[in-house]
């Protein structure tokens, strides 16, 4: 399974960017999906998670208010829209999912590579 992340880019404090995660290989459906992001000498933490279908979700605190994840379950696809930027968001934003990978419902965890985020003051 491989998770195929996109969207970063450079932004001002207060603008907008939208990542984008597609999920491809031997998948027999997703648990769930998210993203976790890491700054420079920082851990690296969840920012948010869609959980089943997307019916449930749950975001940092930090975050909360400004980011919205979505997802398109026909398309194996997660969005992180990320509104309201501020410098503190920069970090290298990571996609993340739980796998069902086969019909008897064993699972694995994914991560794909980061894309930077990088919020200007």
């Amino acid at each position: 399974v491989q998770l195929q992340a996109s969207g970063g880019g450079l932004v001002k404090s207060g603008g907008s960017l939208r990542l984008s995660c597609v999920a491809s290989g031997s998948i027999f459906a997703i648990a769930t999906m998210g993203w976790y992001r890491q700054a420079p000498g920082k851990q690296r933490e969840l920012v948010a998670s869609s959980i089943t279908t997307g019916a449930i979700t749950d975001y940092a605190d930090s975050v909360k208010g400004r980011f919205t994840i979505s997802r398109d379950n026909a398309k194996n696809t997660v969005y992180l829209q990320m509104n309201n930027l501020k410098p503190e968001d920069t970090a290298v934003y990571y996609c993340s999912s739980t796998v069902v990978v086969s019909a008897s419902g064993a699972m694995k965890n994914y991560m794909g590579q980061g894309t930077q985020v990088t919020v200007s003051s």
